[in-house]
């Protein structure tokens, strides 16, 4: 359907002779006959453009025309009217009226107004999506940051996200790769198109294939119906492959077909589909590091880095520290009831000085637990962690759910360091490894 329209007549053949048009045309179609019968409509349902008669019992077209304007001024109204009350309608013009029509319709030009109307309303959406996302105060959308580091990758999404090109998103667990991939979506001209997500460690790779490619009823044990994959149903829009480093050499031979033919079978299919994809990857490997080991195909990894986009630890951008604490505070302030929450300079200057090994999302979890646990006004020291405060237990270390080995293996490293000062020999002592494999391992994970 190309809308929905409410068309409101006193007069049964009119409204309903409009109401077979539109549906003609392509378009959903409800009727009503009175101002009040389409203000309870209007309010109950999505409305996206209203044809409205101007003389009707109980409520004009012209009341109805104000409460429209009050409820919501983004949804089109029409007025139809006799000969004799084109000066009303003239009227209804200033008070808000897209458009005017005499009866009897033309009903061709009342379709030419209405593409008009809702192709205006959609455009008027769209500005206003766009200037939200690019005038945020800090960043686009909820990405929080005015760092030097994190406003080259905001000047890089606006560059790269109008053009069709696959993009690879790099950076550690945790900094925000999915809301620069969001972001990407949301300025690119398939922002109107899906954005499908698919998190590749998640799923076996039998899942996997057919999360991606779809199968056919039969194709293997529990198939019991057929099934689009998230390529097809991204048709048009983006797919968005998180961690992928971790998908098997066989689905990387499927993927590198799609990305060079732009077609696939669904799993045990003979059909050749074929879909228009955008597609960005996310991944917190060193995918050049994989292909020299043999785990990653060469020409995949060059059909996925058209463009790169790195994501800096936060770490790498502590002054951005104090925004994000706020930002969470209001936000986790608000689901708890607590507005007026501050937090202490002392138990900022903790978090400013802490590396971050779980990056962002560790930082949102640790305001997330203080404002739930907060009495007074007031965020303090004694409601952080004592890996973060350095108080007795300073030797614990962050480890979620989900985690890989890598990035406890980064995360026990980090600490370890900030409890010795940065005294490598120290730390290598206290790991219980040499002081090469030290460095190797601090090369590996680019921990400075």
């Amino acid at each position: 359907m190309k809308g929905t329209i409410l068309v409101v007549d006193d007069e049964k053949n009119i409204r309903e002779g409009l109401k077979k048009s539109l549906e003609l045309d392509g378009f959903n179609a409800q009727i009503a006959s009175d101002g009040e019968e389409a203000l309870t409509i209007f309010e109950n349902e999505t409305i996206d453009l209203i044809i409205t008669d101007l003389k009707m019992p109980n409520m004009s077209g012209e009341k109805l025309l104000k409460k429209i304007i009050q409820l919501s001024n983004s949804v089109p109204v029409i007025i139809l009217t006799g000969h004799g009350t084109v000066e009303n309608a003239v009227d209804t013009m200033r008070e808000g009226a897209y458009d005017f029509l005499t009866k009897p319709v033309n009903l061709k030009k009342l379709t030419l107004i209405i593409k008009r109307a809702l192709a205006n309303k959609q455009l008027e959406i769209e500005n206003r999506e766009l200037h939200k996302q690019l005038d945020e105060k800090y960043g686009f959308s909820n990405i929080i940051g005015n760092s030097l580091q994190i406003q080259k990758v905001f000047d890089v999404v606006k560059q790269v996200a109008p053009s069709n090109a696959n993009i690879l998103i790099t950076g550690e667990n945790g900094t925000g790769k999915e809301l620069i991939a969001n972001a990407i979506h949301r300025l690119s001209n398939r922002h109107n198109c899906p954005l499908i997500k698919v998190h590749c460690a998640a799923l076996s790779e039998n899942l996997l294939e057919s999360e991606l490619f779809g199968h056919e009823k039969g194709s293997f044990t529990g198939a019991i119906s057929q099934k689009k994959g998230r390529f097809e149903l991204a048709d048009c829009g983006t797919i968005f492959l998180d961690e992928i480093g971790e998908i098997s050499p066989l689905l990387q031979v499927k993927l590198l077909r799609v990305l060079q033919e732009r077609e696939f079978e669904r799993v045990g299919g003979e059909k050749t589909i074929k879909v228009n994809v955008r597609l960005i990857a996310a991944t917190n490997k060193n995918l050049l590091n994989e292909v020299e080991k043999g785990n990653f195909r060469e020409d995949l990894y060059f059909r996925l880095n058209v463009i790169s986009i790195h994501i800096p630890s936060l770490r790498e951008r502590k002054s951005d520290i104090p925004l994000l604490v706020d930002a969470f505070i209001k936000e986790f302030g608000k689901t708890n009831n607590k507005d007026n929450l501050t937090i202490t300079s002392k138990a900022l200057s903790y978090l400013e000085n802490y590396n971050w090994p779980g990056n962002i999302r560790e930082l949102r979890n640790i305001i997330e637990s203080a404002v739930v646990m907060s009495r007074g006004n007031s965020i303090t020291e004694d409601l952080l962690p004592n890996s973060i405060t350095g108080s007795k237990g300073n030797n614990i270390i962050n480890v979620e759910s989900g985690m890989s080995l890598e990035d406890i293996e980064k995360n026990a490293i980090i600490s370890t360091l900030a409890m010795t000062k940065g005294n490598k020999t120290q730390a290598a002592k206290i790991l219980k490894i040499g002081r090469k494999t030290l460095h190797r391992k601090l090369e590996e994970y680019k921990i400075e």
